[in-house]
């Protein structure tokens, strides 16, 4: 038996996992359409319901967002350094910190204290923000070890795994970004190089879902990550090839929200993590592509 105080237990017996969830655990997912929208949606995990959420203060595409129990920080991408605070409790939207950087094409992940923007705009960069949320004081984070755009993010309570996505071509390359100390080092590579993914993931592993090759070719490949190990395994596909997606969810379950396939779609991916099925999830309320999600809380994580 694997056990982890405070976090998801595992518990394997006659190869049934049981998860126990020793912390209070998200509810919600709020989804930025993207899509040069200012639309967001609400998705209830527990119901499936997809519901109007308070929109961002401008259009955008290709943001990334972040963030705990208490609020969401969302970069609207478009190549501006504007950010919104989302405060889940009143669905208030205000001006949160902005980026010291124009920002496009980027990923974003953090712990219950701060979350980690990739920056840049227009081509690759390997700059990084920390944004702490008690303060909304934004500081320089330790570069990633490759300059990148279009990649994904997703982590626990102590490290984040960053995929840089395209550098000179789309990258297998990932970085373990540990929390407390600012160190950044190698994380386990991809099982190939990709672009414009997305990723979520609970305590015990996160999914990155790949996006495109070189050719823009989509995938509908997706990788499994185990924290504890930095195992690399496969994990179940995608219900469709797609890219310019978003992702997330708790510590149960992950909405992925598919983004260009074949067209821009309205379609979601429900991934429950103990079986690793894939089922479909309630769609978007208007197709689009390029959005970006975080939810109040993934139990050992960020709660």
């Amino acid at each position: 038996m694997a056990s982890y105080r405070g976090v998801d237990s595992m518990m394997f017996s006659l190869g049934v996992i049981s998860w126990v969830q020793a912390l209070p655990d998200g509810t919600f997912g709020i989804f930025a359409l993207g899509s040069s929208l200012n639309t967001r949606d609400k998705y209830t995990y527990a119901t499936d319901a997809v519901t109007a959420a308070t929109a961002s203060s401008s259009t955008s595409i290709t943001g990334s967002a972040a963030g705990n129990s208490v609020l969401g920080i969302f970069a609207l991408g478009s190549s501006t350094t504007t950010r919104n605070k989302y405060t889940y409790s009143s669905d208030a939207v205000t001006t949160a910190t902005a980026s010291g950087i124009a920002c496009s094409k980027r990923a974003a992940t953090g712990n219950s204290n701060f979350g980690l923007f990739m920056t840049g705009a227009v081509s690759a960069s390997s700059g990084r923000e920390k944004y702490t949320y008690a303060t909304d004081v934004v500081t320089s984070a330790t570069a990633a070890s490759v300059a990148g755009e279009r990649g994904s993010a997703t982590g626990t309570a102590t490290v984040g795994i960053f995929a840089p996505g395209l550098t000179s071509a789309p990258s297998n390359v990932r970085d373990k970004y540990t929390y407390a100390t600012d160190v950044v080092t190698s994380a386990t590579a991809a099982s190939a190089g990709n672009q414009y993914g997305t990723a979520a993931g609970n305590s015990i592993f996160g999914l990155f879902a790949f996006g495109t090759d070189a050719s823009y070719t989509t995938s509908a490949t997706v990788d499994k990550y185990t924290y504890a190990t930095d195992a690399v395994t496969a994990a179940t596909a995608s219900s469709a090839a797609a890219y310019l997606m978003s992702a997330t969810g708790n510590s149960g379950v992950g909405i992925f929200a598919l983004g260009f396939a074949g067209g821009t779609v309205a379609t979601r991916d429900k991934y429950t993590y103990p079986t690793d099925v894939v089922t479909a999830a309630t769609s978007a309320s208007v197709a689009s592509y390029g959005g970006c999600a975080t939810s109040n809380g993934i139990s050992g994580v960020n709660t």
